[in-house]
């Protein structure tokens, strides 16, 4: 695994992966997204966070679904925090 695959594929694999989880992209992404969660440890570490959090959410609220507005937000704002979480890990 390569510095380039880590720092452009990570980032691209976390802010999709809320897609991947609720089958809303290409089936083609979802075989690219798998296959980089198969390979790198950091980014499945975090699916696996993701899923967690998933599932809480589906056993608290059932088969009741949120806004599109909300769940707008909501995936902004997960990026948002990607992106800070990545820039607190580079060094300096």
């Amino acid at each position: 695994m390569t510095d380039a695959h880590d720092e452009v594929n990570c980032r691209e694999v976390l802010t999709e992966v809320y897609l991947y989880l609720d089958l809303e992209c290409s089936e083609d992404r979802r075989t690219v997204i798998k296959q980089h969660l198969d390979e790198c440890s950091p980014c499945l570490r975090e699916y696996g966070i993701e899923t967690e959090v998933k599932a809480l959410v589906a056993r608290c609220c059932g088969r009741e679904t949120a806004p599109a507005e909300l769940v707008a937000r909501l995936r902004a704002k997960l990026s948002e925090l990607v992106v800070e979480v990545e820039v607190s890990r580079e060094p300096g």
